[in-house]
């Protein structure tokens, strides 16, 4: 943002709100903002740094887009790979042990 538009931003909120509205909003938002901080500090110093490292990991395998979701749901997991085997990799792997299906 340039300096004109900032101060036009200031001077149509002056003529609006008048300067001793702003300056108690101003107020208002500078002891807002310490309180969070504080909150922050307070928050921080109780959690260990392991549990943030972990939640920080779990958050970033959260989609964000419904193309990286996508792209998630095609990509197979570790997890995924080392599922039991079935009937189709029996065909595939004849090593591959295979749970006798059940007759009906």
């Amino acid at each position: 943002m340039h300096i004109w538009e900032l101060l036009i931003v200031i001077g149509v909120a002056l003529a609006i709100f008048g300067p001793k509205t702003l300056q108690s909003l101003a107020r208002n938002a500078g002891k807002t903002t310490g309180e969070v901080k504080n909150a922050k500090d307070k928050f921080m110093s109780h959690v260990p740094a392991d549990d943030i490292t972990k939640l920080r990991e779990t958050l970033n395998k959260v989609p964000t887009s419904p193309a990286h979701a996508a792209q998630m749901l095609m990509t197979p997991d570790e997890k995924k790979e080392k599922a039991p085997a079935t009937r189709t990799d029996a065909a595939v792997n004849p090593e591959a042990k295979t749970v006798p299906a059940k007759e009906n």
